[in-house]
């Protein structure tokens, strides 16, 4: 177990370099109804940013399978023509925002991407002088607003999600377990702010280095935070490739079972799939897409190009989705940012979802968890929204 998780840090620095946010400047050149008009009675031209070009390892990989997600949402349209083009932006700042200049001059109407932070923002910084909205496939609300917003999963709406769903459950006094870095600190951010919504009590908050050691010493802490407050509910900001092994082992070790502490995940608990297999996380409450979507999205990809897509390939299907709905109803200004955070939403590859106003987005997720090695949903994801949303 410790050297799985020596090894499995290393990936874990990866994801959270990906979405820690440097000193980004957030677009905010334009307001929310902004936006180009269109003729719908002609194909909308849409640009497609990609990573391709990148020196990262599996960018190529990820492009390709945003183009073909894209494509395969093109061809499900109904009444609605779109004339994609796509751009490479080697996952570089500059060399995206010169890609989305070049794709308005183009005759772009909106643009699909890029998907890192850095060059998601400077494409909104690029596209928001010509009055063009990004709809980019990052994570981090650090870019979001103006003209961009991010479609990528956010911790605030898993966070919402599971903190409603504890609550509901009679589990709502939390201890939240935090690494101290970047990704763990916007995590139990976005606890704290759901449980100021939802109704949940924080009854303490432990935070440990991303080591081994780091883990270890915070075992003891937390278990006496959560005993000492009376919590029945550990919300953990750890990933499967980090601490959350060593942390769904050692805590039951020391003293706080689960049949008086619920534990509870920000992250996905279920991939990879060897996760399901350690006796530390059955039990344990995490949220995910609509399975049953998810798994139609697999399945139709994979028959087309002969292999399953990224990970989030489906954000550029989700893209294509929205436009071509809004599109459909044959107004000028379907794609403005009045119209792209219509209350209604989407349906998407995960099921449905909207954009805020704020530029992040809302998701309805299912609540799932681990019993007998298998992903058991136990609360399944909302069919439409209702309400304004948080």
């Amino acid at each position: 177990m410790f050297a799985v998780f020596k090894q499995a840090r290393k990936a874990a620095f990866a994801a959270i370099t990906a979405i820690s946010a440097f000193a980004l400047s957030a677009c905010n050149p334009t307001s929310i109804g902004s936006g180009p008009s269109i003729n719908t009675s002609k194909p909308v031209p849409v640009a497609l940013l990609v990573p391709r070009g990148s020196a990262k390892s599996g960018d190529s990989v990820l492009a390709q399978s945003l183009e073909n997600a894209a494509r395969l949402a093109i061809g499900d349209l109904k009444g609605v023509q779109v004339d994609l083009k796509v751009y490479d932006t080697a996952g570089d700042p500059a060399t995206a925002a010169n890609a989305a200049t070049q794709a308005i001059n183009d005759g772009a109407r909106i643009i699909l991407g890029p998907v890192y932070a850095e060059a998601a923002n400077a494409a909104g910084v690029a596209a928001a002088k010509r009055n063009v909205n990004v709809l980019a496939f990052s994570n981090n609300t650090a870019i979001a607003g103006g003209n961009v917003f991010i479609l990528g999963a956010t911790f605030a709406n898993t966070a919402q999600r599971l903190t409603e769903y504890a609550v509901r459950q009679g589990r709502g006094n939390i201890v939240i377990v935090s690494g101290n870095d970047a990704a763990g600190r916007a995590g139990s951010a976005a606890i704290q702010a759901a449980a100021g919504r939802t109704g949940a009590t924080i009854a303490g908050s432990v935070g440990y280095e991303l080591s081994q050691k780091g883990v270890i010493d915070a075992v003891g802490p937390i278990r006496d935070t959560a005993r000492a407050n009376n919590a029945n509910a550990v919300f953990m900001t750890a990933t499967t490739a980090g601490a959350l092994p060593l942390l769904t082992q050692l805590l039951p070790e020391a003293g706080l079972d689960k049949e008086s502490t619920q534990y509870i995940g920000l992250t996905r608990w279920d991939i990879p799939s060897p996760t399901l297999s350690l006796p530390g996380v059955q039990g344990g409450w995490f949220a995910l897409p609509d399975p049953s979507k998810s798994q139609q999205f697999i399945t139709r990809y994979s028959s087309a190009y002969g292999g399953a897509p990224h990970s989030i390939g489906g954000l550029a299907y989700d893209g294509i989705a929205a436009i071509g709905a809004l599109v459909s109803a044959g107004k000028s200004d379907a794609l403005t940012g009045a119209a792209l955070t219509q209350g209604a939403g989407f349906q998407g590859t995960g099921g449905i979802f909207r954009l805020r106003a704020d530029g992040t987005n809302e998701r309805g997720l299912a609540v799932a968890t681990i019993q007998e090695q298998k992903v058991v949903v136990i609360d399944p994801a909302p069919s439409s929204f209702s309400g304004t949303g948080f």
